[in-house]
Protein backbone atom coordinates (compact mmCIF):
# COMPACT_ATOMS: atom_id res chain seq x y z
CA UNK A 1 0.00 0.00 0.00
CA UNK A 2 2.99 2.15 0.77
CA UNK A 3 4.81 1.56 -2.63
CA UNK A 4 1.52 2.48 -4.18
CA UNK A 5 0.78 5.81 -2.31
CA UNK A 6 4.28 6.94 -3.41
CA UNK A 7 4.29 5.66 -7.06
CA UNK A 8 1.02 7.92 -7.67
CA UNK A 9 3.18 10.71 -5.11
CA UNK A 10 6.63 10.50 -7.01
CA UNK A 11 6.01 8.26 -9.94
CA UNK A 12 9.30 7.10 -11.72
CA UNK A 13 8.48 8.79 -15.32
CA UNK A 14 8.83 12.47 -13.96
CA UNK A 15 11.74 11.80 -11.30
CA UNK A 16 14.26 13.81 -11.65
CA UNK A 17 17.92 12.37 -11.56
CA UNK A 18 20.47 12.96 -8.83
CA UNK A 19 22.67 14.76 -11.43
CA UNK A 20 19.79 17.40 -11.93
CA UNK A 21 19.10 17.92 -8.33
CA UNK A 22 22.63 18.27 -7.16
CA UNK A 23 23.29 20.84 -9.88
CA UNK A 24 20.25 22.75 -8.76
CA UNK A 25 20.75 22.62 -5.35
CA UNK A 26 24.48 22.29 -4.60
CA UNK A 27 25.69 25.85 -5.10
CA UNK A 28 29.82 24.45 -5.37
CA UNK A 29 28.81 22.16 -8.66
CA UNK A 30 29.22 23.55 -11.96
CA UNK A 31 29.59 27.06 -12.47
CA UNK A 32 29.65 28.02 -8.49
CA UNK A 33 30.78 31.30 -9.19
CA UNK A 34 28.06 32.16 -11.04
CA UNK A 35 26.00 30.36 -8.99
CA UNK A 36 27.18 32.25 -5.22
CA UNK A 37 26.94 35.69 -7.14
CA UNK A 38 23.58 34.87 -7.76
CA UNK A 39 22.48 33.51 -4.25
CA UNK A 40 24.03 36.37 -2.63
CA UNK A 41 21.97 39.04 -4.90
CA UNK A 42 19.18 37.73 -4.29
CA UNK A 43 19.54 36.98 -1.08
CA UNK A 44 20.48 40.42 -0.03
CA UNK A 45 17.93 42.69 -2.30
CA UNK A 46 15.17 39.83 -0.58
CA UNK A 47 16.38 41.26 2.85
CA UNK A 48 16.16 44.37 1.70
CA UNK A 49 12.44 43.93 0.06
CA UNK A 50 11.61 41.96 3.25
CA UNK A 51 12.72 44.64 5.79
CA UNK A 52 10.84 47.75 4.01
CA UNK A 53 7.96 45.71 4.08
CA UNK A 54 8.10 44.99 8.05
CA UNK A 55 8.66 48.26 8.48
CA UNK A 56 5.65 49.62 6.52
CA UNK A 57 3.99 46.47 7.58
CA UNK A 58 2.86 45.60 3.75
CA UNK A 59 1.99 42.09 3.34
CA UNK A 60 2.56 42.33 -0.40
CA UNK A 61 6.21 43.95 -0.07
CA UNK A 62 6.58 40.76 2.16
CA UNK A 63 4.91 38.62 -0.32
CA UNK A 64 7.58 40.10 -2.88
CA UNK A 65 10.23 39.26 -0.43
CA UNK A 66 9.49 36.02 -0.35
CA UNK A 67 9.35 35.16 -3.86
CA UNK A 68 12.88 36.27 -4.78
CA UNK A 69 14.14 34.59 -1.72
CA UNK A 70 16.81 32.21 -2.22
CA UNK A 71 17.65 30.71 0.97
CA UNK A 72 15.34 27.31 1.13
CA UNK A 73 18.08 25.99 -1.57
CA UNK A 74 20.86 25.97 -0.06
CA UNK A 75 18.59 24.40 3.32
CA UNK A 76 17.37 21.77 0.61
CA UNK A 77 21.02 21.00 -0.18
CA UNK A 78 21.61 19.87 3.32
CA UNK A 79 18.63 17.65 3.36
CA UNK A 80 20.39 16.10 0.00
CA UNK A 81 23.32 15.75 1.71
CA UNK A 82 22.32 13.74 4.96
CA UNK A 83 20.29 11.66 2.13
CA UNK A 84 23.32 11.04 0.62
CA UNK A 85 25.97 11.17 3.36
CA UNK A 86 27.92 13.36 1.71
CA UNK A 87 29.64 16.23 2.92
CA UNK A 88 28.16 20.01 2.07
CA UNK A 89 29.08 23.66 2.71
CA UNK A 90 25.59 24.17 2.82
CA UNK A 91 25.29 24.71 6.41
CA UNK A 92 27.86 27.41 6.37
CA UNK A 93 26.08 29.07 3.45
CA UNK A 94 22.80 29.06 5.09
CA UNK A 95 24.57 30.58 8.53
CA UNK A 96 25.98 33.03 6.50
CA UNK A 97 22.62 33.80 5.00
CA UNK A 98 21.01 34.19 8.17
CA UNK A 99 23.64 36.61 9.34
CA UNK A 100 23.34 38.41 6.33
CA UNK A 101 19.48 39.00 6.63
CA UNK A 102 19.88 39.49 10.48
CA UNK A 103 22.08 42.07 10.25
CA UNK A 104 20.12 43.91 7.46
CA UNK A 105 17.06 43.51 10.21
CA UNK A 106 19.52 45.74 12.52
CA UNK A 107 20.37 48.51 9.91
CA UNK A 108 16.85 48.73 9.57
CA UNK A 109 15.79 49.05 13.11
CA UNK A 110 17.72 52.27 13.27
CA UNK A 111 15.48 54.17 10.95
CA UNK A 112 12.21 53.50 13.77
CA UNK A 113 11.73 56.12 15.72
CA UNK A 114 11.95 55.19 19.67
CA UNK A 115 8.98 54.65 21.51
CA UNK A 116 7.70 52.71 18.14
CA UNK A 117 5.13 49.68 19.10
CA UNK A 118 6.64 46.73 17.44
CA UNK A 119 3.49 44.92 18.78
CA UNK A 120 1.40 47.31 17.02
CA UNK A 121 3.30 46.31 13.61
CA UNK A 122 1.10 42.96 12.54
CA UNK A 123 4.47 41.72 10.33
CA UNK A 124 6.32 42.07 13.81
CA UNK A 125 3.93 40.33 15.56
CA UNK A 126 2.45 37.62 13.69
CA UNK A 127 6.32 36.50 13.49
CA UNK A 128 7.38 36.35 17.49
CA UNK A 129 4.82 34.00 18.62
CA UNK A 130 5.04 30.97 16.70
CA UNK A 131 2.86 27.55 17.61
CA UNK A 132 2.81 23.98 16.58
CA UNK A 133 0.46 24.85 13.62
CA UNK A 134 3.60 26.53 12.45
CA UNK A 135 5.68 23.60 12.17
CA UNK A 136 2.88 21.83 11.10
CA UNK A 137 2.25 23.96 7.89
CA UNK A 138 5.94 24.20 7.74
CA UNK A 139 6.59 20.18 7.26
CA UNK A 140 3.29 20.40 4.76
CA UNK A 141 5.51 23.42 3.02
CA UNK A 142 8.64 21.70 3.14
CA UNK A 143 6.84 18.32 1.66
CA UNK A 144 5.63 20.44 -1.28
CA UNK A 145 8.58 21.96 -2.02
CA UNK A 146 10.79 18.49 -2.25
CA UNK A 147 8.05 17.22 -4.57
CA UNK A 148 8.10 19.89 -6.77
CA UNK A 149 12.12 19.71 -6.84
CA UNK A 150 11.89 15.77 -7.37
CA UNK A 151 9.51 15.84 -10.25
CA UNK A 152 9.37 17.15 -13.56
CA UNK A 153 6.23 18.01 -13.96
CA UNK A 154 5.16 20.11 -10.91
CA UNK A 155 8.23 22.67 -11.13
CA UNK A 156 5.16 25.48 -11.27
CA UNK A 157 4.44 25.31 -7.42
CA UNK A 158 7.66 26.20 -6.09
CA UNK A 159 7.07 29.75 -6.26
CA UNK A 160 3.76 29.24 -4.26
CA UNK A 161 6.19 26.99 -1.62
CA UNK A 162 8.56 30.13 -1.75
CA UNK A 163 5.58 32.64 -0.64
CA UNK A 164 4.01 29.53 2.26
CA UNK A 165 7.87 28.99 3.81
CA UNK A 166 8.48 32.27 5.66
CA UNK A 167 12.44 32.33 5.58
CA UNK A 168 13.75 35.63 5.01
CA UNK A 169 10.85 37.64 7.13
CA UNK A 170 11.21 36.42 10.46
CA UNK A 171 15.20 36.74 10.34
CA UNK A 172 14.76 40.65 9.58
CA UNK A 173 12.46 40.53 12.30
CA UNK A 174 14.71 39.11 14.36
CA UNK A 175 17.47 42.24 13.00
CA UNK A 176 14.64 44.69 13.60
CA UNK A 177 14.03 43.50 17.16
CA UNK A 178 17.27 42.62 18.44
CA UNK A 179 18.33 46.60 17.41
CA UNK A 180 15.43 47.85 18.98
CA UNK A 181 16.29 45.69 22.91
CA UNK A 182 13.63 43.64 22.06
CA UNK A 183 15.22 40.25 22.92
CA UNK A 184 12.27 37.84 23.72
CA UNK A 185 10.48 38.82 20.43
CA UNK A 186 13.61 38.64 18.45
CA UNK A 187 13.94 35.10 20.00
CA UNK A 188 10.23 34.55 19.21
CA UNK A 189 11.13 35.15 15.10
CA UNK A 190 13.91 33.12 15.48
CA UNK A 191 12.36 29.84 16.63
CA UNK A 192 9.90 30.36 14.16
CA UNK A 193 12.83 30.79 11.73
CA UNK A 194 14.69 27.56 12.88
CA UNK A 195 11.28 25.58 12.98
CA UNK A 196 10.64 26.39 8.94
CA UNK A 197 14.04 25.41 8.45
CA UNK A 198 14.28 22.49 10.16
CA UNK A 199 10.66 21.45 9.06
CA UNK A 200 12.46 21.71 5.17
CA UNK A 201 15.20 19.46 5.89
CA UNK A 202 13.09 16.84 7.73
CA UNK A 203 10.69 16.92 4.47
CA UNK A 204 13.30 16.98 2.23
CA UNK A 205 15.04 13.96 3.62
CA UNK A 206 11.74 12.02 3.69
CA UNK A 207 10.89 13.12 -0.31
CA UNK A 208 14.18 12.66 -1.42
CA UNK A 209 15.02 9.13 -0.40
CA UNK A 210 11.17 8.02 -1.38
CA UNK A 211 12.92 9.61 -4.15
CA UNK A 212 15.87 6.78 -4.74
CA UNK A 213 18.20 9.25 -4.12
CA UNK A 214 19.37 7.62 -1.25
CA UNK A 215 23.06 6.12 -0.41
CA UNK A 216 22.48 2.48 -1.30
CA UNK A 217 22.67 0.42 1.89
CA UNK A 218 25.63 -1.24 1.23
CA UNK A 219 27.48 2.15 1.44
CA UNK A 220 26.23 3.61 4.01
CA UNK A 221 28.04 5.01 6.76
CA UNK A 222 25.90 3.89 9.74
CA UNK A 223 27.38 5.75 12.31
CA UNK A 224 27.16 9.21 10.16
CA UNK A 225 23.36 7.97 9.40
CA UNK A 226 22.61 8.04 12.92
CA UNK A 227 24.62 10.94 14.38
CA UNK A 228 22.56 13.18 11.12
CA UNK A 229 19.53 11.28 12.77
CA UNK A 230 20.55 12.67 16.26
CA UNK A 231 21.35 15.67 15.67
CA UNK A 232 18.19 16.83 13.57
CA UNK A 233 15.81 15.09 16.39
CA UNK A 234 17.63 17.24 18.98
CA UNK A 235 17.85 20.38 17.10
CA UNK A 236 13.29 19.92 16.48
CA UNK A 237 13.26 19.45 20.45
CA UNK A 238 14.43 22.64 20.85
CA UNK A 239 12.21 24.00 18.68
CA UNK A 240 9.30 21.99 19.47
CA UNK A 241 9.13 22.57 23.59
CA UNK A 242 8.75 26.61 22.66
CA UNK A 243 6.53 25.94 20.19
CA UNK A 244 4.48 23.56 22.24
CA UNK A 245 4.56 26.31 25.41
CA UNK A 246 3.66 29.23 22.90
CA UNK A 247 0.66 27.43 22.12
CA UNK A 248 -0.53 25.91 25.45
CA UNK A 249 0.08 30.04 26.89
CA UNK A 250 -1.95 31.29 23.95
CA UNK A 251 -4.49 28.69 24.58
CA UNK A 252 -5.18 29.45 27.99
CA UNK A 253 -4.51 33.49 27.38
CA UNK A 254 -7.53 33.27 25.12
CA UNK A 255 -9.68 31.01 27.73
CA UNK A 256 -9.33 33.61 30.05
CA UNK A 257 -9.99 36.29 27.75
CA UNK A 258 -13.08 34.30 27.04
CA UNK A 259 -13.83 34.37 30.60
CA UNK A 260 -13.83 37.91 31.27
CA UNK A 261 -15.72 39.01 28.47
CA UNK A 262 -18.14 36.92 29.83
CA UNK A 263 -17.88 37.99 32.99
CA UNK A 264 -18.05 41.16 31.96
CA UNK A 265 -21.71 40.91 30.29
CA UNK A 266 -22.94 39.40 33.09
CA UNK A 267 -21.46 42.70 35.06
CA UNK A 268 -23.15 45.38 32.86
CA UNK A 269 -26.16 43.19 31.81
CA UNK A 270 -28.77 44.89 33.41
CA UNK A 271 -27.46 48.16 32.58
CA UNK A 272 -29.64 49.64 29.46
CA UNK A 273 -27.79 49.59 25.82
CA UNK A 274 -24.51 48.79 27.74
CA UNK A 275 -22.19 46.56 25.47
CA UNK A 276 -18.36 44.52 26.53
CA UNK A 277 -16.74 46.70 23.05
CA UNK A 278 -13.31 44.27 23.54
CA UNK A 279 -11.68 41.94 25.99
CA UNK A 280 -7.54 41.90 25.25
CA UNK A 281 -4.78 40.46 27.31
CA UNK A 282 -1.77 42.08 27.54
CA UNK A 283 1.14 40.72 30.16
CA UNK A 284 -0.26 40.05 33.32
CA UNK A 285 -3.44 42.50 32.54
CA UNK A 286 -6.55 42.26 30.97
CA UNK A 287 -8.09 45.20 29.43
CA UNK A 288 -12.19 45.30 29.28
CA UNK A 289 -13.62 47.89 27.16
CA UNK A 290 -17.01 48.92 28.30
CA UNK A 291 -19.83 51.17 26.09
CA UNK A 292 -22.13 52.52 28.89
CA UNK A 293 -24.66 55.58 29.01
CA UNK A 294 -24.36 55.86 32.74
CA UNK A 295 -21.85 54.79 35.59
CA UNK A 296 -21.49 51.30 35.23
CA UNK A 297 -21.72 49.14 38.50
CA UNK A 298 -19.21 48.93 40.91
CA UNK A 299 -16.40 47.22 39.74
CA UNK A 300 -15.74 44.85 42.81
CA UNK A 301 -18.71 42.90 41.24
CA UNK A 302 -16.54 41.93 37.86
CA UNK A 303 -13.23 41.13 40.13
CA UNK A 304 -15.58 38.96 42.89
CA UNK A 305 -17.07 37.27 39.48
CA UNK A 306 -13.72 36.61 38.27
CA UNK A 307 -11.97 35.46 41.19
CA UNK A 308 -10.66 31.68 40.97
CA UNK A 309 -11.72 31.94 36.72
CA UNK A 310 -8.11 33.46 35.57
CA UNK A 311 -4.62 33.61 37.92
CA UNK A 312 -4.58 35.86 40.84
CA UNK A 313 -1.59 37.26 39.85
CA UNK A 314 -3.40 38.83 36.33
CA UNK A 315 -4.90 42.83 37.03
CA UNK A 316 -8.33 43.66 35.16
CA UNK A 317 -8.56 47.37 34.14
CA UNK A 318 -11.57 48.62 33.09
CA UNK A 319 -12.07 51.08 30.75
CA UNK A 320 -15.18 53.53 29.17
CA UNK A 321 -15.99 54.77 25.84
CA UNK A 322 -14.50 57.52 26.63
CA UNK A 323 -11.11 56.20 27.87
CA UNK A 324 -11.54 56.99 31.85
CA UNK A 325 -9.79 54.80 33.78
CA UNK A 326 -12.47 53.50 36.40
CA UNK A 327 -10.42 50.26 38.30
CA UNK A 328 -7.39 48.52 38.42
CA UNK A 329 -7.90 45.59 40.56
CA UNK A 330 -6.00 42.71 41.63
CA UNK A 331 -8.29 39.39 41.05
CA UNK A 332 -6.27 37.75 44.19
CA UNK A 333 -7.66 40.85 46.32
Amino acid sequence: MLSGILERVLPATQLRSLSELAHDLDLSTGDSRAKRSAFWTMLTLSALIAAGGVLTDSTATVIGAMIIAPLSTPIMCIALSIVRQQPTDAVRTVTFGCLLVIGVGVLFSVIVPSGYDLMGNSQVAGRTSPGVLDLVAALATGAAGAVGLSRKDVAAVLPGVAIAISLVPPLVVVGVCLGQGALWLSLGALVLFLSNLLALVFAGMVVFAASGHGKPRKERDRRSARKARLSLGVLFAVVFVPLIANTAATVLLAVWANRAEEAADRWISEQPNASVTDVTVASRTIHVEVRVQESPPPVDVLLGDLRGRIPDQFRVVVETTVGERDHVGRVGG
